[in-house]
């Protein structure tokens, strides 16, 4: 809640609410705060010098298909056996 203590600070020194004022101040909390990010090594703005590339899919031959499949069949089978 640090912006809204500020703005009460604000509040206090001048005794008013005006939009005018607080946009002022606002501005200088900012401009203060990108001050702090350039001085602690930061631009403020999030890299782009480490693109996570996606992992590649991995591709299944055809013959792995065919194996797959036929063990899927093999299941159902068991299965429909069953309630037999």
């Amino acid at each position: 809640m640090p912006v809204l203590s500020f703005t009460l600070r604000i509040w206090r020194e001048e005794n008013t609410l005006s939009i005018e004022s607080i946009t002022k101040q606002v501005k200088a909390e900012i401009s203060r705060l990108t001050q702090v990010v350039h001085l602690l090594g930061g631009t403020g703005a999030k890299s782009s010098k480490t693109k996570v590339q996606p992992k590649a899919r991995r591709k299944i031959s055809a013959a792995g298909r065919k194996r797959i499949a036929a063990a899927q069949r093999a299941r159902w089978a068991k299965i429909k056996a069953a309630k037999k």
